[in-house]
């Protein structure tokens, strides 16, 4: 399975236009952890799953997606409403009540990635607006790729590049 995560594009749409077009074909699914500004109905998020931020008033935008991708189950949300500033545990409590193997999320606009449990916890930072350590790249997603005996994540900058320091991989 391989899939695209973005996140905190905060109304740059053509980001997104350009990720849709570079990986259409390339990757088994699309998602956005929210702050798109963008509304639920927008043609890009007819490819993309999308979830509700603290900056997205389109109260039709869900506050959490649970989508199987190629038999791995993955949660996403935005944080906000589960507290990722200051933990990741009810975000992982999230994701083990949906037996979720993957659990995205934004909001923080710091990219990371960490695995608890099983449960792989990732926040692709933000597209747009990155703060933090890695703020200098510009704007980071990730793409995920699992098989039967590993998860591997790698960090993009805006260009679509690989960042070589943001490269991960996790044994099952």
């Amino acid at each position: 399975m391989k899939c695209l995560v973005v996140s905190d594009s905060h109304g740059d749409r053509q980001i997104l236009v350009d990720l849709l077009a570079a990986y259409q074909g390339k990757v088994d699914a699309f998602f956005h952890c929210g702050d798109s500004e963008l509304t639920v109905d927008d043609d890009v998020f007819k490819q993309m799953a999308v979830v509700q931020g603290n900056m997205d008033f389109d109260s039709q935008l869900p506050e959490e997606v649970v989508q199987t991708v190629a038999d791995t189950m993955v949660y996403m949300t935005h944080g906000h409403l589960v507290g990722v500033n200051f933990s990741l545990d009810h975000l992982l409590a999230n994701a083990q009540q949906h037996h979720a193997q993957l659990a995205f999320f934004g909001h923080t606009h710091q990219l990371g990635v960490e695995r608890h449990d099983g449960i792989l916890c990732l926040n692709p930072g933000s597209i747009s607006y990155p703060r933090g350590e890695f703020a200098r790249i510009g704007g980071t997603y990730a793409i995920v790729e699992t098989n039967d005996t590993a998860i591997d994540v790698q960090y993009y900058d805006r260009q679509q590049q690989p960042v070589s320091t943001l490269k991960f991989h996790f044994e099952h």
